[in-house]
């Protein structure tokens, strides 16, 4: 039995009538390809992935195991599609906190449309996307049995700036994360789930050094997924933080050219992340003035569409 995926954050998301990725509980998760090129290019990517003898084997395990292409009810009630089958990446987790973060000042490769560049365009301008080189695309964050998971809609998003982007990196990783924002974020968990020789930032320096030399792919539009659990990092020891790679249907090759604009991407939230362990009591507190009658948040368990 196929569902749709409880821990999704960012995305085409299932449901309502709508095509999006579903899991079968068992470790798997089922992504419809797209019907256009970018379908047949992340199809591609993939299929090479495994046998591509230029890829280390350190650097092999930022990507998702891929399990083939394979025929599936799409969730909109189309028919039958054709849907890559990936690990599930937080099939195993308990209550995972996640974080999606696209990477990259531009969003499209050079061969795309004029009319898809200029959405980009006026689309990035907009987002974080130009200024830091990276834009928070979705999260979630457990806070416990009680209140459930903060995960914000979509819109939440919309106009971040720095400091936003500083705040939700620390709340992240804060015992009292909430969408309360007049909550100072303790940073709680910063030092066990950023730093250590295991941690995310430590996972982050390793693709940096990859990407400082690799010049097989460039790499559009790809998302970083930031990942851990809380009542892991509560023990103080470990977090099982992990970072992933994820959405490569704008992958094209590198033809011997380093990939500046994900490598520059990439720096600048190493840089965020250094800084929270530096200066771990230097909590930005000062935010947008949120709509109340629009009000981004909800809190409680499941999807949110």
């Amino acid at each position: 039995m196929l569902k749709i995926p409880d821990n999704q954050v960012a995305g085409h998301q299932a449901g309502n009538g709508k095509l999006g990725p579903l899991v079968d509980g068992l470790g798997r998760f089922y992504k419809p390809l797209q019907s256009d090129e970018r379908g047949t290019n992340e199809g591609a990517f993939y299929s090479s992935l495994s046998s591509n003898t230029r890829i280390p084997g350190h650097i092999c395990r930022f990507f998702p195991v891929f399990h083939g292409i394979q025929l599936l009810e799409a969730s909109d009630g189309s028919g039958l599609l054709p849907h890559l089958v990936l690990q599930d990446l937080v099939s195993s987790r308990l209550n995972p906190s996640i974080m999606d973060i696209k990477i990259g000042a531009r969003t499209w490769p050079a061969q795309a449309s004029e009319e898809y560049i200029a959405k980009c365009l006026e689309r990035d301008r907009e987002t974080t996307s130009v200024s830091l080189g990276f834009l928070i695309t979705g999260f979630q964050m457990y806070g416990s049995k009680e209140s459930g998971f903060w995960k914000p809609h979509k819109k939440f998003f919309h106009g971040f700036s720095a400091d936003d982007v500083r705040l939700v990196l620390r709340k992240f990783v804060s015992s009292n994360a909430s969408g309360d924002f007049d909550v100072d974020p303790d940073c709680a968990f910063a030092s066990v789930v950023y730093g250590g020789s295991n941690g995310i930032l430590a996972q982050l320096l390793d693709l940096k050094a990859w990407f400082e030399d690799q010049t097989i792919f460039h790499f559009y539009s790809c998302s970083v997924l930031l990942i851990y659990e809380k009542e892991l990092a509560l023990d103080g020891s470990s977090s099982g933080a992990e970072v992933k790679l994820v959405d490569f249907a704008h992958v094209v090759e590198g033809k011997g050219v380093i990939d500046h604009n994900f490598l520059g991407g990439l720096c600048s939230l190493i840089k965020f992340i250094s800084e929270i362990l530096t200066t771990p009591d230097k909590c930005q507190t000062e935010v947008r003035i949120q709509d109340s009658e629009n009000n981004p948040f909800y809190s409680g368990n499941g999807a949110d569409g």
